[in-house]
């Protein structure tokens, strides 16, 4: 899949992995639908792609409103005349052990709102247009959909529920055209870490991890416009991950003394 003048809807576009892909697809000539809640990050992320030689249209929407996933695909398919490619970044996460929490059905309700029934309404939105294009839906999930992962059982429960109805909508879309490419990052260094919820389900207002230790949201989206290219079924974007996943299957003990280290060294 080429990317000049294909109309591509990001998500969570303002930034992190969001903004680092936007830039990486301006750079091939794609037009971009950039969608996320702050209007001046947008604007300055649609400056950026366009000095690059990318177009770019701003939609300020909240992913978790019916009304505003219908509007995004409203906007791209307006002003670019079509989508070919949805990409769902947008996300939240925690950092809390599930015993720790105050409130935790409210907290799983509204990481689940955000990160799983967002998906659900944009797709369902977007399925015309993607399927006149034969186009590209791109979720966002984590390794943490392929595993548990301590300190965030209601992320990682969020993330389980994104590859699983991808991995069915894939079937149901076998033969119209639409691909699925699946990406389930390791640990990357965004803003989302400083606003993942703690026991009382407010953001933490830091980040957990080392940034020496984890990959960058530039170095991720590369490998994101790679997979998108080839419109590869599943990436996942470190070693660690990818042989976590096979090992699993054999010794699911050792998978899980990973899982615990690498929250413990902070990643």
């Amino acid at each position: 899949m080429g990317f000049h003048g294909r109309s591509i809807l990001i998500t969570g576009a303002s930034e992190g992995i969001g903004r680092a892909l936007a830039l990486e697809l301006a750079k091939a000539g794609a037009r971009l639908t950039l969608v996320a809640r702050n209007r001046e990050r947008l604007d300055e992320v649609a400056a950026e792609v366009k000095a690059l030689g990318g177009s770019a249209v701003v939609c300020v929407a909240d992913v978790t409103v019916s009304e505003d996933a219908a509007r995004m695909v409203t906007t791209a398919t307006e002003v670019y005349g079509g989508l070919d490619a949805l990409v769902l970044n947008a996300g939240g996460s925690m950092w809390v052990p599930f015993e720790s929490l105050e409130d935790p059905e409210s907290a799983a309700r509204g990481l689940m709102e955000l990160n799983f029934f967002s998906c659900l309404r944009i797709v369902k939105a977007a399925l015309p247009s993607l399927k006149a294009s034969k186009g590209l839906i791109v979720p966002v999930a984590s390794v943490a959909g392929f595993t548990g992962v301590p300190t965030r059982t209601l992320y990682s429960a969020s993330k389980h529920a994104v590859v699983g109805f991808f991995e069915s909508l894939r079937l149901e879309l076998k033969g119209s055209g639409v691909d699925i490419t699946l990406v389930a990052p390791d640990f990357v260094v965004t803003a989302l870490h400083e606003r993942a919820l703690g026991p009382d389900g407010q953001p933490l207002g830091h980040g957990r991890l080392d940034p020496a230790k984890v990959m960058t949201a530039e170095t991720c989206a590369k490998l994101m416009v790679r997979a998108m290219a080839k419109r590869q079924r599943l990436l996942i974007t470190s070693a660690r991950g990818r042989f976590g996943r096979w090992l699993k299957l054999a010794w699911p003990s050792l998978v899980d003394r990973i899982a615990i280290r690498a929250v413990s060294r902070r990643a």
